[in-house]
């Protein structure tokens, strides 16, 4: 079997295998498998673009090399923050929200700024990770993981990325981007949403069902 997971990132695969590594099967990137091209994940949630995006590349595969199709997981992940003082924002438009191209440091201090005068529980935020497989045959898997905490006062720390500068985490008193990796890890949104899709896989696995 092979596990191909739909993303380039190169930081996002060190934890996929890590996380998924005692699975009996291969882990590819998604270009290691051969597949270049870009999904328009137009669903409203991020369960919808995680499935979307696992479908579409599975039938990119599938094409690619027919003969393979039977031996192959297609895994995507859709991940964002959710705050509560702005509604949900930016939610499932995380990574273009103010703009694809738009940089972080600038995403995050707005984010600051628009919380203005919001005090504790008012500030609380969550990381969301919604993770779908499809399996050979088309049957789909997703599972979903929280991480939740509150917006900071200010930017710190360089061990993440993304909106971890500003993400505090009130049981640590700092932010996710404070926290060595091992810790994010096992505390994070993606971690938990992989660690059950793990599972799923493993029981799939060894009742014959793929």
């Amino acid at each position: 079997m092979r596990i191909v997971f739909a993303t380039g990132n190169k930081d996002k695969m060190r934890e996929i295998r890590e996380i998924l590594g005692g699975l009996d099967a291969e882990i590819l990137s998604m270009k290691e498998a051969g597949v270049f091209e870009d999904v328009v994940e137009d669903g409203t949630t991020f369960a919808e673009n995680a499935a979307i995006k696992a479908s579409a590349i599975y039938k990119l595969l599938e094409e690619k090399d027919p003969d393979m199709a039977g031996q192959t997981v297609v895994l995507a992940d859709d991940s964002g923050l959710e705050v509560d003082y702005l509604g949900g924002e930016p939610g499932i438009y995380s990574a273009r929200y103010l703009g694809k191209d738009t940089p972080y440091s600038e995403k995050n201090r707005i984010i600051i700024e628009r919380l203005a005068g919001a005090e504790g529980e008012e500030r609380s935020a969550r990381f969301v990770c919604a993770i779908a497989a499809c399996l050979p045959g088309g049957k789909m898997l997703s599972t979903i993981g929280k991480m939740e905490g509150r917006i900071g006062f200010e930017i710190a720390g360089e061990n993440g990325f993304g909106y971890d500068p500003i993400f505090f985490l009130p049981e640590y008193g700092k932010t996710s981007a404070e926290i060595s990796p091992e810790e994010k890890n096992a505390i994070s949104h993606r971690g938990k949403a992989l660690r059950e899709m793990a599972g799923l896989l493993e029981e799939a696995f060894k009742g014959g069902n793929i």
